[in-house]
């Protein structure tokens, strides 16, 4: 692909996206929504990719917010379609059928927390920073920054970091279950690579319905929450990966899962 604000990397198993505008703290302007729209789009649809690592270039910034220049002369109806076109596509991360870990180096602010918080798991470097300080612009988090920010951390929490427009380092969220583990600054990438890779090794349907299961049960009462555990768990064990790794356990050898 010919990007120019985001790069896109085949490793083995996984693909590495990283925003690479570091000179502007990796912020996203439309061009680069765009083109974190298509590195997931090839993602998505490379069988190769069972898994994606998301960063930011340099060590300064995951993602520094949204690009200001372009808020500045946004009205109701266009501030609108410009949330819109956020949430879309922090969406189609969220619900990407394979996992996707945002490795958060440096500041994760307004849209970069949000972008962090559409990943299926965060691991942030020590340097890392967290939050939505929208107020302080005189609007509100906009692409999904109020709805999974409370999902994540409970509701009290969340309304005191997006009314204060505060920021939290890396031990705080970790605290607060915004990210899932601390690593130092050098090690982050290596961390994140390495959980890609072991998810990755798992069998592509199984994870695939795991994700399916989490996100949807959670907006499901306990009961329907289950009988959908129970529908992609039957449809699991019509796969081969399940016959492989099941004789794989029994007979105490390395499973060999092909996505079938």
């Amino acid at each position: 692909m010919n990007l120019t604000n985001v790069l896109y990397e085949r490793k083995e198993a996984y693909a590495l996206i990283t925003v690479n505008r570091p000179d502007k703290l990796n912020a996203l302007n439309r061009l680069t929504l765009e083109e974190l729209k298509a590195g997931f789009s090839e993602a998505a649809h490379d069988p190769a990719v069972r898994a994606v690592v998301l960063t930011g270039a340099g060590e300064k910034a995951f993602v520094a917010g949204a690009d200001i220049s372009e808020i500045a002369n946004l009205d109701a109806q266009t501030g609108r379609q410009f949330a819109l076109f956020g949430q879309e596509l922090f969406r189609t991360i969220e619900t990407l059928a394979k996992p996707v870990i945002a490795a958060v180096n440096g500041f994760a602010l307004g849209g970069g927390c949000e972008l962090a918080m559409a990943c299926h798991v965060r691991i942030a470097s020590e340097n890392a920073q967290f939050g939505q300080p929208e107020v302080s612009l005189g609007v509100i988090p906009g692409y999904g920054g109020t709805q999974r920010l409370a999902r994540l951390v409970g509701r009290g929490r969340a309304l005191e970091l997006v009314l204060t427009g505060d920021r939290i380092d890396a031990r705080r969220a970790f605290e607060m279950g915004l990210v899932n583990g601390v690593v130092p600054q050098g090690g982050l990438l290596a961390k994140a690579s390495d959980m890609a890779e072991k998810m990755a090794s798992k069998a592509p349907a199984a994870i695939a319905h795991c994700l399916s299961a989490v996100s949807a049960g959670l907006d499901m009462p306990l009961e329907e929450g289950c009988y959908l555990e129970a529908t992609l768990f039957g449809l699991c064990c019509a796969t081969q990966d399940m016959k492989e790794g099941t004789q794989a356990f029994l007979q105490k050898r390395k499973p060999a899962f092909t996505g079938r």
